[in-house]
């Protein structure tokens, strides 16, 4: 049996994560929002003005009542500002498993940044939420995405082949898992 929390914050070395605030939305158009080859790698839409992102915040601020909902932003501590996203996005209660979603900005990438939440994430949901098995997918042209998800310990299930349609283009979605025994 799952334990609910809701969101609550975490914080790793060089991260905070918490719930978001409406005073995140300039960080979020500077740093990921409005960047179409960032959004479009977890399909989902650009935003470029202040009162889309309201909209968006509406949608997230408004579903942290719920006991089994989990967004968090990414701080990063040194600058003190939102950096990225990271969720459960898909929460299956009877199954006792959850799905992580995350984007973190260009200029923050390729510094483990993502391996940092997503390690933290993993674990408040094994130790907190008392899941059984955390799934993640991402796009075969994700080669990024793909580098977090193996330093993170995942296991490789399967691929849905021709799963997006992408720029003309078919995209494999490729999904990995780990379940609480296997996390270190």
């Amino acid at each position: 049996m799952l334990t609910h929390t809701g969101t609550v914050s975490i914080e790793t070395e060089r991260l905070i994560l918490r719930k978001f605030e409406y005073a995140d939305d300039e960080n979020m158009l500077k740093y990921w929002v409005s960047d179409p080859s960032i959004q479009s790698m977890y399909s989902e839409p650009v935003y470029t003005t202040k009162e889309e992102v309201k909209e968006l915040l509406n949608k997230y601020i408004s579903a942290y009542e719920k006991d089994n909902y989990y967004r968090w932003a990414i701080i990063l501590k040194d600058i003190g500002e939102c950096i990225g996203q990271i969720a459960y996005f898909l929460v299956n209660s009877e199954n006792h498993f959850a799905e992580i979603e995350y984007c973190i900005g260009n200029q923050f990438q390729r510094r483990d940044l993502a391996t940092e939440a997503t390690k933290a994430v993993i674990q408040f949901g094994f130790n907190k939420v008392n899941l059984h098995k955390v799934q993640i997918c991402h796009k075969s042209i994700n080669i990024a995405s793909r580098r977090v998800i193996e330093k993170c310990g995942f296991v490789y299930e399967g691929t849905l082949r021709d799963f997006f349609y992408v720029d003309g283009e078919y995209v494999d979605r490729l999904y990995y898992s780990i379940l609480k025994n296997e996390f270190v």
